[in-house]
């Protein structure tokens, strides 16, 4: 290699670096911060039932995700005197369907109400099924989470209690990912722990809030979604978490990050079914943040500092650099996954990190260049966040009866 190009590779790599670790301290700021923010708010506080409003929670479902069943008994057993529960598919032959059967059996006392909307209204199909759903909720305050969240008995009373502040629009929060045994999943969920919560954080800091939301869980007033245009106005796009909140959000409403973390449950991910969802998260970050989503390239530490210690021929600096980074790394991935999520399974796995590290840049350069989506059978194009759908069948538009309990 020419002596100037390797220099200038030299000196790319170690800017890189640089940047890497400032990304590195600015989360580890967002990560303290939160935490400072859980520590200043305490335990709980027991609020008087009276004091709390009454809660539709609205459930969409297609097949049946790992450990469903847990994560729907664990909602019907909240410390909560009033809500609602309404789980709605858009295939009136849906698996899921017999298991919100079962749930209606094993707990004759909720209010768990079945709808089957088979409506095309757009092509995000959560939210098509979302939008027919919304006539059925009984209560202002809705809760919207995925179908493999797994929550704690107090989870309904600490997620609505910041609400009681008219200034809050949306109440969100984060979560640990429950891995299977394969090596994808275990990936995933690292990944959710070491990456993903700590660029969430940085955001909050840097951002001076939230502006967007998290599909674990969205907790708003019908009036600020009636406000937007509905689910409606966002059927087309593919990251709906983060349009609800982001347009909550420019209405002049806080959105809050809740001390609360939920479980989701992961697939066990193949490696080649771990880098498909990747990439597919990869290009709806970019469709939603293109600016964030090329930013991105100055946070991958791992990677920028090999290069360096390679272009700089394992030069003594270079070794430095490099273990200093690593400790940064693996410093702000551990308070991440242990401190914030508590999340233990992330020390076992730690050492699949550089692995982990090593392949999101090249996940990061396909999702740059690519427009095509795979989302739960489907093949879609995604353009400026909405999705343009390629192949799949739409649903029916003939509406069927409501199932409520019989």
């Amino acid at each position: 290699m020419h002596l100037t190009t390797r220099i200038l590779i030299e000196a790319i790599a170690a800017l890189g670096t640089l940047s890497s670790l400032g990304f590195y301290v600015l989360s580890g700021c967002g990560v303290a911060s939160f935490l400072k923010h859980r520590r200043r708010k305490g335990p709980p506080a027991v609020q008087p039932q009276a004091a709390l409003p009454p809660v539709s929670i609205l459930k969409p479902l297609k097949g049946i995700d790992p450990q469903i069943w847990e994560a729907f008994c664990s909602h019907c057993e909240q410390d909560y005197p009033e809500y609602q529960l309404i789980f709605g598919v858009s295939d009136p032959d849906d698996p899921a369907i017999e298991l919100v059967r079962r749930l209606q059996t094993k707990y004759p006392n909720r209010q768990i109400d079945l709808l089957v909307c088979p409506r095309d209204l757009g092509t995000n199909r959560k939210l098509s099924t979302l939008a027919q759903m919304l006539p059925a909720s009984r209560h202002e305050i809705l809760l919207v989470n995925d179908s493999d969240i797994r929550v704690a008995p107090d989870y309904l009373r600490r997620v609505i209690a910041p609400l009681c502040d008219d200034a809050v629009g949306m109440v969100t929060c984060l979560y640990r990912g429950i891995a299977a045994g394969t090596l994808g999943s275990r990936l995933e969920a690292l990944g959710i722990s070491t990456d993903f919560v700590p660029g969430v954080l940085s955001a909050r800091l840097l951002e001076q809030g939230l502006h967007f939301g998290l599909g674990s869980t969205l907790v708003f007033r019908q009036s600020d979604l009636r406000a937007i245009g509905g689910f409606e106005a966002i059927v087309d796009y593919l990251a709906d978490d983060y349009e609800l909140g982001r347009r909550i959000a420019a209405r002049g409403k806080r959105v809050e990050l809740s001390e609360v973390v939920v479980d989701t449950f992961l697939p066990p991910y193949t490696l080649p079914q771990f880098l498909d969802h990747q990439l597919r998260w990869a290009r709806s970050v970019r469709g939603a943040r293109s600016w964030g989503y090329v930013s991105l390239l100055l946070t991958f530490g791992m990677p920028w500092a090999m290069l360096t210690l390679l272009a700089a021929r394992g030069a003594a600096w270079a070794w430095e650099v490099c273990a200093v980074t690593v400790a940064a790394r693996l410093a702000l991935g551990l308070t991440s996954a242990l401190v914030v999520l508590g999340d233990g399974q992330a020390l076992r796995d730690i050492f699949l990190l550089p692995v982990r590290d090593l392949i999101a840049p090249f996940v990061w350069a396909m999702g740059l260049f690519g427009n095509r989506i795979f989302w739960r059978g489907d093949v879609f194009y995604l353009k400026d966040g909405r999705l343009e759908r390629v192949a799949g069948d739409a649903a029916g538009q003939q509406e069927l009866p409501r199932l409520s309990r019989p």
